[in-house]
């Protein structure tokens, strides 16, 4: 064997130091802090609309509940949302045998139900409209 072959079996191979990642290096690419902020972002987004959405049927159903116990029925649901935007979302209850319609408020500072017969209610007890020359002006 040549001289030369001989030198290079007699030394030891090179060691290659292996840069084990650490977490804080995993934050310093720009693509993944990038896509952490969007993503909690978005999460945020999607969580407040969720909350904005479903909170007049869960104050509804805080009422129906109340409701429901004080009166000694059993509640069945509420409507998600308030349909004729009178501040009050349409729920129901099971009261000896009978649904009872109810209209529950949809706000914190109306928790409460009220019973809704629709069109079976008592007509107004005043004419809305009042005849001419009737006034006292």
């Amino acid at each position: 064997m040549p001289e030369t072959q001989e030198e290079k079996t007699n030394e030891p191979a090179p060691v290659v130091n292996e840069v084990k990642p650490k977490f804080g290096s995993f934050l310093q690419n720009w693509k993944i802090r990038t896509g952490l902020i969007a993503t909690a972002v978005v999460s945020m987004v999607v969580g407040l609309f969720l909350v904005v959405f479903f909170w007049p049927h869960m104050v509804a159903g805080m009422g129906m509940n109340t409701w429901s116990k004080r009166a000694g029925a059993h509640p069945i649901e509420c409507m998600i949302r308030d349909t004729n935007n009178d501040g009050y979302v349409s729920c129901s209850a099971m009261l000896e045998g009978e649904v009872v319609p109810l209209e529950c408020g949809a706000s914190l500072f109306n928790i409460g139900c009220r019973v809704n017969y629709g069109a079976a209610a008592a007509p107004p007890l005043r004419p809305s409209t009042l005849p001419k020359g009737s006034g006292r002006f």
